[in-house]
This record gives C-alpha cells, sequence and structure tokens, in this order.
C-alpha cells in the first residue's frame, strides 16, 4: 500500500485545515488507519485512528474535540478535518495503515505516507 498525504499548510491560531490521505492498494477491512505527527527532536505521536472495516474512531486526547478522521472505502482515501487549530498541532502529520487492527504505537504500523506539513502561528 502507498500513501499520499496532501493539505498541509500554515494557518492562524484557530483556524481549520483538512488533511487528505490517498492509498493505492487494497486496505482490508481489519485493518486500521491512522494520522500520526512529529515534531523535530520528538517521537513521532499518535493523533487518530479509525478501523478500516466498521469506521470506530480513536483520537488522542490533546485533539478530542477539535479533530475528526473519516474514510471512504470506495475512494480509498482518509481525512482528518482539524478545527480550531493551536500553535501545539504544528508538525508534519504522517498517515499509515496497520494491518492488523487498532494500535497507538508508530511501531505497529506498516505503511507509511511521506508526510504533510502543519505550521499553526500568528
Amino acid at each position: 500500500v502507498q500513501l499520499v498525504e496532501s493539505g498541509g499548510r500554515s494557518v492562524q491560531p484557530g483556524a481549520s485545515l483538512r488533511l487528505s490521505c490517498v492509498a493505492s492498494g487494497r486496505i482490508y477491512s481489519s485493518s486500521v488507519v491512522g494520522w500520526f505527527r512529529q515534531v523535530p527532536g520528538k517521537e513521532r505521536e499518535f493523533v487518530a485512528a479509525i478501523r478500516w472495516g466498521v469506521g470506530n474512531r480513536y483520537y488522542a486526547e490533546s485533539v478530542k474535540g477539535r479533530f475528526t478522521i473519516s474514510r471512504s472505502s470506495a475512494q480509498n482515501t482518509c481525512d482528518l478535518q482539524m478545527n480550531s487549530l493551536k500553535s501545539d498541532d504544528t508538525a508534519v502529520y504522517y498517515c499509515a495503515v496497520d494491518r492488523n487492527g487498532l494500535s497507538y504505537s508508530p511501531a505497529d504500523y506498516d505503511f507509511w505516507g511521506q508526510g504533510t506539513q502543519v505550521a499553526v502561528s500568528s
């Protein structure tokens, strides 16, 4: 599976952004698609995930209520709607696929995109 993210850019605090992840190759219903983010010098951290088959959604506490993950099986895409952005949300955002089910650890994900930069500043 190859993943390509898009939608990242520079915005002001309070703004909204929608990130998209397009997958080439089949994503099985037992898989989970996740979004992670990383800033220089820090570990990659879990943001949100969705079970591809049933659509159950999971969020990091830091983004709960502000971010929404969604997927389209027909289009093989997974989006991350980000509202009320804060400076702490600044990071490179990655889309990833875990073939074995839900995990919050990036080490368990099998496929990764190249990332898209989100910068939040005034």
